[in-house]
């Protein structure tokens, strides 16, 4: 028994190793991809103001170059792992408003748990499921935070107590 919990601590171990890879990738892939679709939105502004006027989305014009710009800066930003987690909160609350404003996703949606395959197979699932891990798990060594956050520890004094 003790050489299978050995064995499974070292197997454990060595599969951590794969974290740092895991979050790069899913930054990297789907940061690219809310950057496209951000910058899509910004470019063909007035066809996304059409959509959302017939979604029913209020002050479509104004949500129009909001949504944009934060999928554009926030596709950056996660691919770069700069204030990673502060841009994944507002990006996972756009992905659940998309969800919600489609009434065929918003079904999918409430649906979740109870038939989860339109809701895992809905446009933006990645998206959210992107953000989430980000907000959840932050960026990873392999980005600036991370980076940041090292420079950061190196220069701050030590509080001394008296």
């Amino acid at each position: 028994m003790k050489v299978f919990f050995s064995t499974y601590g070292l197997y454990v171990k060595v599969a951590s190793y794969l974290q740092p890879l895991i979050l790069l990738a899913f930054r990297l892939t789907w940061g690219w991809q809310f950057f496209k679709t951000g910058k899509g939105k910004l470019l063909h502004h007035q066809d996304i103001v059409g959509f959302f006027t017939t979604l029913g989305i209020p002050l479509p014009d104004m949500n129009a170059w909001f949504v944009g710009g934060l999928e554009c800066v926030g596709g950056i930003l996660l691919m770069i792992g700069l204030a990673s987690r502060l841009v994944a909160f507002p990006l996972t609350i756009n992905m659940i408003v998309a969800y919600l404003a489609v009434a065929e996703d918003r079904v999918k949606f409430f649906r979740l748990f109870f038939d989860p395959d339109p809701f895992l197979q809905a446009d933006p699932f990645f998206f959210l499921l992107t953000s989430v891990i980000i907000l959840a798990f932050g960026p990873g060594p392999i980005s600036v935070d991370y980076l940041l956050g090292r420079a950061f520890k190196k220069v701050r004094p030590k509080n001394k107590s008296v």
